[in-house]
């Protein structure tokens, strides 16, 4: 069975975007060993200067790599990355699995985004879309759509 771990930086959450995580946290024990791990941001002014942001990004790659699990197929979630349909980010677990993976991480930055640094040891970048959405969000749609994929590759209805 693959493990998913899902990793990003937020605060604290209003309960209803809990509630949908939990929801598909708890559809997704089905298919695979689920983690979630919600990091603390680094804390930076209302106005940070550039140095000031590039260095709170250093810092949370370095609390993301030590979450991520050894070893693991990682993916940047980020603006800049491939827009996927549903059925090709199926296909992101189908071959991780065919090509000896056991486990998949899927990485969500703080507001700022994620170190130019990490985005390059990921084996893959995957945009959810060119817009912008709050970091609980894209979370939940990301739990979505990772519970869709386990269904399209195992001919379920759901997707349709």
């Amino acid at each position: 069975m693959l493990n998913v771990t899902l990793i990003y930086l937020g605060a604290k959450e209003e309960a209803f975007f809990r509630d949908a995580k939990d929801e598909y946290a708890k559809r997704l024990k089905k298919y695979c060993v689920f983690r979630e791990k919600c990091l603390k941001p680094e804390f930076l002014p209302s106005n940070p200067s550039e140095n000031e942001i590039f260095a709170a990004l250093a810092k949370e790659k370095a609390k993301i790599l030590d979450a991520v699990p050894k070893g693991a197929y990682t993916v940047a979630m980020c603006v800049e990355g491939t827009e996927l349909s549903s059925e090709k980010f199926a296909g992101i677990f189908e071959n991780c699995a065919n090509n000896g993976f056991s486990d998949v991480a899927f990485i969500i930055g703080s507001s700022f985004g994620l170190d130019e640094s990490l985005k390059n040891e990921c084996r893959a970048r995957v945009s959810m879309s060119k817009m912008t959405f709050a970091h609980s969000l894209a979370a939940v749609m990301l739990h979505e759509q990772i519970y869709r994929a386990f269904c399209i590759l195992k001919g379920e209805k759901y997707h349709k």
